[in-house]
């Protein structure tokens, strides 16, 4: 059978570009190499407890009702409802430096409150910062990279301030050490501090429910266990997919969320050639549409930032241990550091997150109670452990650091855990297949989706959309902007 589109991976970019197509009747089939779906956001049962693996909180969140919005806009564009989603706002976050709090719920005004609290000096210049960030075109595939830390700069001269804004943003969103695309930090500038953080109860699981009967109903074909080993081309185009078990699919374009450097070393004999790809202004030679690409002598380059997350089953509640913040971002050293640390793990700062502390409705009954902490690790470290033994090893210590690290901004809840795992780059990589386990992807964003095939296209972390509503987004713009010709 011939497709019309083969999209890589079942993931939220790739199965809402799924419904997108399957609604206008294209014949459209998502292919994920595991057992389950979820990518980045997957979702996995151990020892009888259901745990998210990526989900902290759904940004972007809009009551019931709103009319404008990214996540209003998702909604119209897969024909969902506002109960499909379910999301139950946060109770409130912080972000904690030495000396400093800047706490944040769902509403903006608040948050400006509570800088011009915190530094009196610079609340001028958030606002024309703030200013700048609502006049910004997020959505034009054509802009240009700009350092996001320039631009804060220009408005801000307190670097305290700079840091805890960037805090949260990087935390969620950012592949780059030390700064982030201005385009990307006004994406999750809007999303966490501008509409803030949401959940729906009982986690992933049940949003992933809706998306699949969804895609299914319009006549979608999902399979499982079937990762792509090769993608058939002729230098030009991609033709279609070989399967890790030999099975060869045709189409006539494929999707791809699994990242820019893992779709390109899937395009043998292309991917042997040193070249990364960028859109560039039209030529003589171009296509029909304005854009072509071509090759540069650039290696295309993996990502590096990655965490290890640690997550904590308790037998009551974290409010009955004094614990009501949804999510804390902290940083006890001097300085903010987002990077690759030199350690296994950088135990200086990281995010403790309880998925129970969000307003559900009263009828809701209350999943177990969870404390989740993260922080950046050092991908190498992490896969290269000599044996299964001193891997598990390293992972009880660092837990045991992190643990001690968070109790500085948080009651200990210690005596209360009943069941504790841990995830590290090597697990993220085994499961998304982004090398380093680089939960961001590259550093270098493809915003236009585009790659060196004309009818290979790139969705998810590597196009540029981040998050759970960004991420679904993301698939839509480019069925949207390519797939539905």
């Amino acid at each position: 059978m011939n497709y019309d589109t083969l999209i890589i991976g079942a993931g939220l970019s790739g199965l809402a570009a799924g419904i997108r197509l399957a609604y206008y009747e294209k014949r459209v089939c998502l292919l994920e190499r595991h057992t389950t779906i979820g990518g980045l956001n997957s979702f996995y049962r151990l020892r009888g407890r259901n745990h998210d693996v990526g989900l902290h909180a759904v940004t972007n969140f809009a009551p019931p009702g709103t009319k404008t919005g990214p996540l209003s806009k998702l909604l119209r564009q897969l024909r969902l409802r506002w109960e499909d989603f379910n999301l139950a706002p946060q109770l409130g976050s912080r972000v904690v430096f030495p000396g400093k709090t800047l706490r944040f719920d769902n509403d903006f005004a608040a948050f400006e409150a509570d800088v011009a609290e915190q530094f009196p000096r610079q609340i001028d210049g958030f606002r024309r910062l703030s200013r700048r960030i609502d006049g910004h075109d997020e959505l034009n595939l054509q802009r240009r990279e700009l350092s996001a830390r320039e631009v804060l700069e220009e408005h801000l001269s307190d670097p305290l301030l700079i840091d805890m804004l960037f805090c949260p943003l990087m935390f969620y969103g950012s592949p780059t050490p030390h700064d982030m695309d201005f385009n990307q930090f006004v994406i999750m500038f809007k999303s966490i501090y501008k509409e803030g953080f949401g959940r729906p109860p009982g986690g992933v699981r049940p949003l992933f429910k809706v998306l699949v009967r969804k895609f299914r109903s319009l006549g979608g074909e999902l399979r499982l266990r079937s990762g792509v080993k090769r993608l058939l081309n002729d230098g030009r185009r991609v033709t279609g997919v070989e399967l890790d078990n030999g099975e060869t699919l045709h189409a006539d374009n494929v999707l791809s969320s699994a990242g820019s450097v893992e779709t390109l070393r899937l395009c043998a004999p292309l991917a042997t050639r040193r070249t990364d790809f960028q859109s560039v202004r039209p030529s003589s030679d171009s296509r029909s549409d304005g854009l072509k690409i071509r090759p540069t002598e650039i290696e295309p380059r993996p990502g590096e930032i990655s965490f290890v997350e640690t997550i904590f089953s308790l037998d009551c509640q974290p409010r009955e241990l004094g614990h009501d913040d949804t999510i804390i971002f902290y940083n006890d050293a001097e300085r903010f550091r987002y990077d690759c640390p030199d350690d296994p793990c950088d135990v200086t700062s990281g995010i403790i997150c309880s998925p129970n502390n969000f307003q559900y409705a009263p009828d809701v009954e209350p999943e177990e109670g969870r404390i989740r902490i993260t922080a950046l690790a050092d991908p190498a470290f992490w896969m290269n452990r000599p044996s299964e033994e001193d891997y598990v090893a390293a992972k009880e210590h660092w837990c045991g650091r992190i643990v001690a690290s968070a109790l500085r901004h948080i009651p200990d809840f210690r005596p209360h855990v009943v069941d504790t795992d841990v995830f590290t780059p090597r697990t993220i990589q085994h499961f998304t297949g982004h090398l380093n386990g680089a939960v961001y992807g590259a550093p270098k964003k493809h915003v236009d989706g585009r790659t060196p095939l004309e009818n290979l296209y790139l969705c998810g972390t590597d196009q540029g959309f981040l998050g759970i509503i960004g991420s679904m987004l993301s698939g839509i713009s480019m069925a949207n902007a390519y797939l539905l010709r």
